[in-house]
């Protein structure tokens, strides 16, 4: 009987949990704060934007277009955009 009533009040207990569960993206789950750029760039090997993002670039160097673009991996690595330009870690 008790072993009864004890399941009873897990399910309950998992139900209420299952109701006011805070649901995340699988963006925000992946937003990985990496040490440095040599680190996240073994991941994305042309660095991580925002949206919208355009590379900052000084004359006739050809911008990077190839990054990863997620504004919850940009933000999570912000620290590693040198230039400001919403892409951390550019690389050609």
């Amino acid at each position: 009987m008790l072993d009864k009533i004890a399941r009873g009040l897990l399910v309950g207990a998992l139900a209420f949990a299952g109701a006011t569960a805070v649901t995340v993206t699988p963006a925000q789950a992946a937003a990985k704060t990496y040490k440095n750029c040599t680190a996240l760039n073994k991941v994305y090997k042309h660095g991580v934007g925002k949206k919208g993002a355009k590379d900052k670039v000084r004359g006739t160097t050809k911008k990077v277009t190839n990054f990863k673009v997620s504004n919850a991996l940009y933000q999570a690595n912000k620290k590693s955009d040198r230039d400001k330009d919403g892409i951390a870690c550019e690389k050609r």
